[in-house]
């Protein structure tokens, strides 16, 4: 089940939303849990025994943590964080890398490992850094243990962001879990983000994509210098209306329920450099590597070898972190060269130049790190990186392409300015009154064409689904 489906909208929200609010205050958790572990288990009711592991695991190195520190006992409360550690990076090592790395030996002729074939839960990836940032918080002293298991279970389990995020550090929901407020303006406005971001999700990023699949699927013989920048331009646009729709999904739902979650992307590609644009994209996985494997290892507070290796070791894992592939690994490495070169000397250089000039470069260089990201086979990989710069086996351009950009630039020039504060700094501008009046057509408006899309349509991916 995802947020941008027929059943979700129209059943299984409205459904969760009245029984949610005419339970008493004190079962609300309770309830929640429950249409929690349903969402979960609608698409693989087997991986709900892991979702129980997880919550019954790090509950009871929670207490144990805070028991040991409690007693002055460090050492104990510091082997029971790092038993909390291991056993999350195993269940994520298991299900997610356990058969990319028996292939890649037997690719090479060690065979000792068997590939599995097991699918991926969904959401590991998000709500082993959520569990793992739990029992690490307890034993800083940013969070107090939680004593409940319902509460402690309904912050793994929060549908609204299980599955695509944001990564919620525990100490900021903490008092959100045990006690939230309630009021009307709230709930409006989590209505507001959330149709905001299925349209977003519905009718920009799917319709991108068909775009993107087109030329992905292409021949890569065939592929003109004009497509492949064209094709990347359309996941370019795909992947960042996909992730942040669903991430303001996932603060409007929020939001309905009474919580409280941070905001994921902030207009990421008005970047003047690299560094900008990871501190603008997935900030909330951003801000979990930064506080749990940055800033441990010495962060930017270490002589310049030793900063440059903090940054490999955070960016291979950020890489690694989004997919069981070697070209994730290499687009997490071209971020740390990229970035390291950036802290190095070019920083001091591009920030005399124009805006203009820093908004080409960076723009320029993130696409050639989606080609990384979104060509998984090597040799294609080349191909395509090949036909980026005037060697591409179908020449410069073809009919294809310019009937692609005929049919898809109204498209894009509305991706264009979406992913821009423009349109936001415009209605910031409009009246009090006008702005009542608009506000409920475009809801209803983005709604209806959402879910007519959705009714029409056939085409409904979910990019983020396998991490």
């Amino acid at each position: 089940m995802v947020f941008s489906s027929v059943f979700f909208l129209f059943f299984y929200l409205p459904v969760v939303l009245i029984i949610y609010y005419i339970t008493p205050l004190k079962w609300r958790n309770a309830v929640l849990l429950v249409f929690n572990l349903i969402f979960y288990a609608w698409g693989e009711p087997v991986y709900i025994v892991i979702m129980f592991a997880s919550i019954a695991i790090d509950y009871t190195h929670g207490m144990l943590v805070e028991k040991c520190k409690a007693r002055g006992n460090d050492k104990g409360a510091r082997w029971a964080v790092a038993s909390s550690v291991f056993f999350n990076l195993a269940l994520l090592f298991f299900f997610k890398y356990w058969d990319f790395i028996a292939g890649s030996l037997r690719s090479v002729g060690i065979g000792f490992m068997p590939t599995l074939g097991l699918s991926l839960p969904i959401g590991i990836s998000f709500y082993t850094f959520q569990t793992m940032s739990y029992t690490i918080d307890v034993y800083r002293g940013d969070a107090r243990a939680q004593r409940n298991i319902v509460n402690f279970g309904t912050f793994v389990t929060l549908f609204p962001q299980l599955i695509a995020g944001p990564i919620i550090k525990y100490k900021d929901l903490d008092d959100q879990i045990d006690h939230r407020t309630y009021h009307v303006e709230q709930f409006a406005s989590g209505v507001q983000v959330f149709v905001a971001g299925l349209a977003k999700k519905v009718l920009l990023a799917n319709n991108l994509g068909m775009l993107w699949d087109a030329y992905k699927a292409m021949p890569v013989e065939q592929l003109t210098t004009a497509g492949a920048w064209l094709g990347l331009l359309a996941f370019a646009f795909q992947i960042y209306f996909d992730f942040s729709g669903y991430s303001d999904m996932a603060v409007g739902l929020g939001r309905m329920l009474g919580f409280e979650f941070m905001r994921n992307f902030n207009y990421p590609y008005i970047s003047k450099s690299l560094t900008e644009f990871w501190r603008r994209w997935h900030i909330s996985l951003g801000s979990w590597f930064r506080e749990y494997l940055y800033i441990p290892l010495g962060g930017n507070r270490v002589s310049k070898p030793r900063l440059f290796f903090n940054l490999i070791v955070v960016w291979a894992a950020t890489g690694i972190w989004h997919g069981a592939s070697w070209n994730f690994l290499l687009w997490g490495l071209f971020f740390a060269a990229m970035l390291i070169l950036e802290k190095g000397f070019l920083l001091q250089y591009l920030r005399k130049t124009p805006a203009a000039v820093q908004h080409i470069y960076t723009l320029f260089f993130l696409m050639i790190s989606w080609a990384l990201f979104a060509v998984e086979d090597f040799s294609r990989m080349g191909a395509w990186l090949a036909a980026m710069f005037g060697f591409a086996g179908g020449g410069l351009a073809d009919a294809a392409a310019g009937y692609y950009l005929r049919s898809y630039l109204p498209m894009l020039i509305i991706a264009v300015v979406a992913s821009t504060p423009l349109s936001a700094r415009l209605w910031d501008r409009l009246p009090e009154k006008p702005m009542k009046v608009i506000l409920p057509v475009l809801l209803l408006g983005g709604l209806v064409l959402s879910t007519a899309y959705l009714v029409d349509a056939t085409y409904n991916p979910f990019l983020y689904f396998r991490f």
